[in-house]
């Protein structure tokens, strides 16, 4: 019989981000980006997955009727002093169950390693910011701490849509309100919650993700009319976000949304988390502001990739951070190592990887 709350227990202990349980391998733990089995389990059987799922599920109706009809549930639980981002899907016809720990409290914004030109950024008054990466990229974090910040700093209104609400934050100087997305929930979808934002009288909005045309939209209505929209998108980068948020229309509409980006688009941010030497966690961050230079790149009919790249490549006074310069300076500072550098570039960078980082180490001699 598999014991889901020791396991839980172990993840917490151990600082584990996520927890796996699929039917016919033993309970994973996500720790520090490596999967290992948890203590002492054996390998879950059928008969263990539905006493999971009788677990989350907690006699619940609703959330049974729900993953009879889609195959899947997002939900958060309360477990203890802990709470849980749970998401049940299926394979096989047997449920699988993803559990990511949200910590209780956010660690201090100055320890994210988040580029000061960020902060600086969240001090608009209206427009579009995007803070985008892969999954397990620590997207929900930097914008929890992007809250909080102007939570601290700031006397607005900040109306938050997540599916689920991660971290809970206590209005301070501002009023937060927070709105979880999902059926029976305070909003059906994110487009729903974004749209009906416009009768809140909010300052800012925080989107947990935007993932179709019409949240964006709705999201791009909500800037053009005098807020300040955060929201998050999985992409791997600065340049393919843009083409992300463009290939969400069709092509006789893509003039015009390109028009409204490139006067609406603020910052992006665009981030990765590598193991480091130490064994923690470094965050490479890639950042792109959105200058005359790459508004009108934005506005080009064929948007070019390299183009943005050397755009933010070369636009370091503007507080543009390119990928290249992220990966050169952790490598210099010696968090991380030149292979891991290497990996996240393509081949054709290599030879720019090599010399930022040797302009890099002759500055810092100098310096020294």
């Amino acid at each position: 019989m598999v014991h889901i709350e020791k396991i839980i227990d172990e993840a917490i202990s151990k600082q584990a981000s996520d927890i796996h349980l699929i039917c016919g391998i033993k309970p994973m733990l996500r720790i520090i980006k490596a999967l290992v089995p948890a203590d002492g389990t054996e390998v879950l059987t059928e008969e263990d997955m539905a006493d999971i799922y009788d677990f989350f599920i907690s006699g619940s109706v609703e959330r049974d009727k729900l993953y009879e009809e889609t195959r899947k549930i997002d939900m958060s639980y309360q477990y203890k002093d802990i709470r849980l981002r749970v998401n049940i899907s299926s394979e096989n016809d047997i449920p699988l169950f993803t559990l990511r720990i949200i910590k209780s409290t956010l660690p201090p914004y100055e320890s994210l390693g988040i580029p000061d030109v960020v902060r600086n950024m969240i001090n608009q008054p209206q427009g579009l910011i995007l803070v985008t990466g892969k999954t397990n990229s620590g997207k929900t974090t930097t914008l929890n701490a992007l809250i909080d910040v102007i939570n601290e700093e700031s006397n607005r209104k900040i109306l938050t849509l997540e599916n689920p609400v991660e971290y809970r934050h206590k209005s301070k100087n501002c009023i937060i309100v927070q709105k979880e997305i999902g059926a029976g929930k305070d909003a059906l979808t994110f487009s729903d919650g974004v749209k009906n934002s416009l009768r809140e009288d909010c300052d800012i909005l925080v989107i947990g993700e935007i993932r179709d045309k019409e949240t964006m939209e709705a999201a791009i209505e909500t800037a053009e009319s005098g807020h300040l929209v955060i929201g998050t998108l999985h992409t791997k980068s600065c340049a393919e976000t843009l083409d992300r948020m463009i290939d969400f229309y069709e092509v006789r509409d893509q003039a015009s949304i390109k028009y409204l980006l490139s006067s609406l688009l603020k910052l992006v941010v665009s981030q990765r988390l590598i193991k480091g030497i130490d064994g923690s966690l470094v965050l490479i961050p890639e950042v792109m502001v959105v200058d005359n230079i790459i508004s009108g790149l934005i506005r080009k009919e064929k948007l070019g990739t390299s183009e943005v790249e050397d755009a933010i490549q070369s636009g370091s006074d503007k507080g543009n951070i390119s990928l290249i310069n992220s990966l050169a300076k952790m490598f210099v500072d010696e968090r991380i190592t030149l292979d891991q550098a290497k990996a996240q570039i393509e081949e054709k960078n290599i030879e720019i990887l090599n010399r930022t980082i040797m302009q890099m180490k002759i500055k810092k001699d100098k310096i020294l």
